[in-house]
Parts: C-alpha cells; structure tokens; sequence
C-alpha cells in the first residue's frame, strides 16, 4: 500500500513529507487509516537519535506510537476486529507470544523485545517499522485495541502510551479507595496520572516546587498539593505515601521524595532520569520502601486502561494540530509550551502532498 507520512531523514533535521510503501497484509493483519495521532516526547528524542544507548536511530524515521484509527481490511484469519471499527495503537505491534511474559500478557517485556511501533524491526521480514505521522499502518490482530465509544477519537491518542504508562505502575501497586498517591510533576504524564488515581479512587497529592500549580492540580483532581521547595511541608509530609509516580523524565534527586513514602511504599520512577545520583539506603530499610520503575503496559492491560476511561471519561488536555505544525510543535515541546500534550490530526496529511 502506498502512502505517506512525515519522516525524519536525519538527526539534525526538521520532520518532512514522505512517500513509502506498507507491508501487503498477512492473514493475522489488519490495515488502518490512522485519524489521529498523539506527540510523545519520546517522539523528538528519537527523532534527534538521543537515545543512542538503547540502539541508535534508523533513517529516515517516522515517529508516532499513539495512534487513533479506522479498520480498512483484514486479513482472512482475523476473528475479533472489524472493518470501519474504531481502533487503538499503541507502542508495541507485535511480540514472540510464546515466551513467559507474553504469556502472562506483558507483551512490552517479551524475552525476545517486543516489535514497537517506529524504529523496530519487523519480526517477519526484519523491515524497519514506521509509526504514527503517517496516513496508514499495518498491524498484528493481537495488537489491535477496540476504542471505546465514550471517548472522543481527537483526544484519545495519548492514552496509548502516556496513559498506561501511568495507569500500569497504578494497577500493579493496587491503587483504589483508601490508597495515598503522590504525583510528581503534571506534565504530559503526571496530568494523566492524577486523573487517573483520582478514577480509581484514591486520595491524589501533586508534589511539586511550584505554588502556581496549585489551581490546576485541583482542578485536575487532586486534593492536595505538597511544595518540594518547602523543607517544612516535606518534613511534615514524611511517611504519608503508599506510592508515588514520579513522572520528571529529567535527571533529578529522588531522595527527597523517598522518606515521603510510608512503610512498604513505593516510587515509581516513570521517567526516563538516566543516572541517578548517590541516596541513603537507610530509609530504605527502615521502612522497607522500595525504588522502582515502569514501562509502558501489556496489551491486555492497555485495553482494561481504555474501557477505564471510557467508563470514567478520562480523557488527556489536548492541543490539535495539522500534520504541517509538527516542526513547530516538536520546539515548542521543548520549551515545555504545551498544556499538556500535542495531538496530530491527519486529515491535514493528504496523499497527494509533495514529499521533500
């Protein structure tokens, strides 16, 4: 299927129009016409090849793993999804299904690393994988999400990975009424990690440095605001977390935010923080609290998230943009100039645009 998308052709260059070709489908596959598709920081680290520790950036790279769409064909084996149906993508397209993570569906996990959406590696034919800045994808059945029809299709998109990134740390640690949630950060993750907890019941703090969040931490549905830059409020603050999601996906000390948990709490650390600087183990094993991390969600997981909102009407801020704006988009990301996350509406991409 020919089609296009805006690419980048190197790391030092904006993202422009580009023609390609999909994989014809195969008989577990479903072809969509991608509506909307959300903007991930993780997006523009990519793109600029940041992130080489974890296998540097093929080019040209289309970015985009949020994705929002219409089924347009099927292939002759797929049983559970249907032509014009609303559909969901997320950040993984398919997995080795047999080992023992794929087993207990945490596909993101899988033994043999899951093929994600952009700048994998097909797991047939070892092509590279093309995301979401683009008119059409190609997708395995097993990782093909049903939208529910609560939630608006223009603001969904972002739920595919800022949201079970936050929702799975949530449901592992047993988040619902009577638990005590610190968010740091509301910021494209931490927004949607205070509506979220909110949703499950749970009595939501958002910690941060600045006083002028405050309006906006309640209106998102926190109940409390604790200021990190106040020793006072964060020694009166001590042992009254059961678990913290610490959504800064910037190098920062974590030791502060550790005596903050109570007995067997946790923070979990869904930023991206790279080295993490020197901490005392003491509170550590006085409270036996624990440090630890996330990654996005298993498929099964994923889709429990999405009914979840559907039932709650949870939905993520969003700014839509034309596909034309992503440059732009991609600086003002940086300057942290987005309240809270940018969605891309495709529609604005037409296949006759002139690919540079």
């Amino acid at each position: 299927m020919k089609t296009i998308g805006y690419a980048a052709l190197q790391s030092d260059t904006p993202l422009v129009p580009f023609s390609f070709e999909r994989r014809p489908l195969r008989d577990n596959d479903v072809s969509i016409e991608i509506l909307y598709s959300g903007v991930c920081h993780s997006d523009l680290h990519q793109t600029r090849n940041d992130w080489q520790e974890w296998g540097a950036t093929v080019y040209p790279c289309i970015p985009g793993h949020e994705i929002i769409g219409r089924v347009t064909e099927i292939g002759p084996n797929v049983r559970h999804i249907n032509i014009g149906q609303m559909v969901a993508v997320g950040t993984i397209i398919d997995s080795c299904q047999e080992c023992d993570q794929c087993r207990r569906h945490e596909e993101q996990m899988c033994r043999e690393f899951p093929t994600v959406t952009y700048n994998g590696r097909d797991r047939i034919s070892g092509e590279i994988t093309y995301g979401g800045y683009s008119k059409h994808i190609v997708v395995r059945e097993e990782f093909v999400l049903n939208l529910p029809a609560g939630l608006d299709p223009a603001r969904a998109a972002p739920l595919l990975c800022a949201g079970i990134t936050v929702y799975s740390p949530l449901r592992t640690w047993n988040v619902g009424p009577g638990s005590r949630v610190g968010v740091i950060g509301i910021g494209g993750l931490g927004h949607l990690a205070v509506r979220l907890a909110a949703g499950l019941g749970a009595e939501v703090t958002v910690i941060t440095r600045s006083e002028d969040k405050a309006a906006e931490a309640h209106k998102l549905g926190a109940e409390h605001v604790l200021l990190s830059s106040s020793s006072q409020a964060m020694k009166a603050a001590a042992s009254s977390f059961d678990v913290i999601i610490d959504t800064i996906p910037s190098p920062h000390d974590a030791s502060p935010y550790v005596e903050l948990l109570d007995v067997e709490g946790a923070l979990v650390i869904v930023g991206n923080l790279g080295k993490m600087a020197e901490f005392s183990t003491l509170p550590l094993i006085l409270g036996r609290r624990r440090i630890t991390g996330s990654p996005s969600g298993g498929i099964a997981e994923t889709q429990e998230m999405l009914d979840f909102c559907g039932r709650k009407g949870i939905l993520p801020e969003c700014e839509i943009i034309p596909m034309q704006q992503i440059n732009h988009a991609f600086e003002r990301m940086e300057r942290g100039d987005v309240k809270y996350r940018f969605v891309i509406d495709m529609s604005s991409l037409a296949l006759s645009e002139t690919p540079s």
